[in-house]
């Protein structure tokens, strides 16, 4: 049964993959050239299918790149051949250095797709174990191209419109391409008249107090209620540790509207102080909660030891807990850090005054008809790109205290 629907599954593989292979280089190609361009479908399909059956047919013989390099050529010349020279539904002369780079992208993710998803049909006898590592394989890279088009392409758009002027704007609002001929002043002008004339440079401001002072409230208590929780017994300690977050169950937008009735009347709302009052206990949770496991990993015969020593219990989280804990510590910062950054409910609802608006809040006020496209795609790139420099450097430290504590030493 299974080798005889193995043909159908590398035809059927094929031609999907050719079809969200060619979506995505028309979309790519639409948008760095303005081309009014768009894929052929049924060729694609088609173009797929063959390609396909070539490489499952010559992988028999074994694992050979000449293999994936004969696939870009056949790939390419189907292409063309069935689309008539058309294969994203225009002549090839309009832009054809762009169709060319598009035909080529095509045929070369295809082809390495194709090499590596049907690799493990190259042996004398096919199986269902070889046609499920087949089909595990073209799950991961349909996952990489995904969700690396669904994250790289809005960050691409946000950061190419930001650098183009009105009218480029409206003229071919689907030419994307910025005039890098320019000077730089003119190409980056929604960025200086940004911190020129909408004040971002108090949005940034207001939005770094508030996040590294969220962050070091929410650890000033996370630390000792972790700890105590992990370590010490007392009555409902059980029942604590495992109603951690339970606030989560409560949605944000039923907490504020009570919230902002009483910080209006206690002469909070509109000012940094109720929101280093409600950031804090929306983070704390979490941070209980990831510190916590991180505790109960760490052995208790080193802090014994220290008490043994004369140290006090204050003492011991001090100099030896503590230190032991620097990832965790610091993943739960960045953590922190990122929620308190992004978060937009609680600032919209409670800042009026322009001079107390958070970055999120800041941004969302350019959302108007008043104020230009690229403006407001210059202050979402201002408002992700510190965040985005903070992740990735600190990535590390967030992969080791997320799993810090799964595993009992």
């Amino acid at each position: 049964m299974i080798k005889y629907l193995t043909p159908f599954y590398v035809m059927l593989t094929g031609g999907i993959w050719a079809v969200l292979s060619g979506i995505s280089i028309t979309v790519i190609i639409a948008l760095l050239s303005g081309l009014p361009i768009r894929p052929t479908l049924s060729v694609f399909f088609i173009t797929g299918i063959i390609g396909a059956i070539w490489i499952a047919i010559a992988s028999r013989t074994g694992r050979d790149t000449r293999h994936k390099q004969i696939s870009f050529v056949i790939h390419a010349v189907t292409l063309l051949l069935l689309s008539l020279f058309q294969p994203f539904n225009a002549p090839l002369s309009d832009g054809i250095l762009w169709q060319l780079l598009g035909i080529a992208g095509f045929s070369w993710i295809q082809s390495t797709v194709m090499y590596n998803i049907l690799a493990t049909l190259d042996k004398d006898s096919i199986n269902r174990r070889n046609l499920e590592l087949s089909f595990i394989s073209s799950m991961r890279h349909f996952g990489f191209l995904f969700f690396g088009v669904m994250i790289l392409l809005p960050l691409y758009v946000l950061i190419m419109s930001s650098l183009k002027s009105q009218q480029e704007l409206l003229m071919n609002p689907l030419n994307l391409m910025p005039d890098f001929g320019q000077s730089l002043p003119d190409l980056f002008r929604s960025y200086i008249e940004l911190f020129t004339k909408f004040n971002f440079d108090t949005y940034l401001l207001n939005a770094t107090i508030v996040s590294v002072t969220t962050v070091i409230i929410t650890l000033l208590f996370a630390v000792p209620g972790a700890y105590a929780v992990s370590r010490l017994n007392f009555p409902g300690r059980v029942l604590l540790s495992r109603s951690i977050l339970m606030i989560y169950l409560v949605p944000a937008i039923v907490l504020v509207i009570p919230l902002y009735a009483v910080f209006s009347q206690l002469g909070l709302r509109n000012s940094l102080t109720g929101l280093l009052l409600v950031y804090p206990a929306t983070t704390l949770p979490v941070a209980l909660y990831m510190l916590q496991g991180y505790f109960r990993g760490l052995p208790r015969e080193l802090e014994e030891a220290g008490m043994m020593d004369g140290c006090s219990r204050i003492r011991v989280i001090l100099t030896i807990t503590l230190p032991l804990s620097l990832p965790a510590l610091a993943s739960v910062s960045l953590y922190v850090f990122m929620i308190a950054w992004n978060e937009f409910l609680f600032a919209f609802m409670f800042l009026d005054d322009p001079d107390m608006f958070t970055l999120s809040r800041g941004v969302v006020s350019l959302n108007s008809s008043e104020v230009p496209r690229q403006h407001l795609m210059a202050g979402a790139v201002i408002a992700t790109a510190p965040i985005l420099v903070i992740f990735l450097w600190a990535e590390r430290f967030l992969v080791q205290g997320l799993t810090a504590g799964s595993v009992k030493g």
